[in-house]
């Protein structure tokens, strides 16, 4: 995976996990209905920075890192295998039609589908503390 950094797949790793934590949202308790919407806004405002960090993160890849993201999402979600890692991020290269961060944002499961393909590939984010690129 020579192709983007271990810290770069992590960071992504990290924030997509808290934004679908986010963007689930926290159900209101019945403390106090005067501010309860006000919470809901909060919360949506921390999802929609989140996002925003996301997007703007993933469009400074280079067109070689963008491709092995989505080659490591395919791999995680058992598309392709880790020997066909070549021929996955070609493939990514010659498929990109969409924005690389609108393809990988629309997967929900994409924390779970890179943490699976760094597995794969005997590599983890264990070890990096917090992943704070930027």
């Amino acid at each position: 995976m020579p192709e983007i950094d271990l810290a770069k797949v992590c960071f992504i790793i990290e924030k997509s996990r808290e934004y679908l934590g986010e963007d689930v949202g926290v159900e209101a308790d019945d403390s106090n209905p005067v501010d309860d919407d006000e919470h809901v806004m909060l919360t949506d405002a921390a999802g929609r920075s989140l996002r925003k960090e996301l997007i703007e993160f993933i469009k400074d890849l280079d067109v070689d890192e963008a491709a092995a993201l989505v080659a490591l999402a395919w791999i995680g979600r058992g598309d392709m295998e880790p020997e066909e890692w070549k021929i996955a991020v070609a493939q990514a290269k010659e498929r990109a039609e969409a924005p690389t961060w609108r393809y990988v944002l629309d997967m929900e499961l994409l924390p779970d589908y890179l943490e699976d393909a760094l597995s794969a590939f005997g590599r983890s984010c264990e070890g990096l503390g917090s992943a704070d690129e930027g």
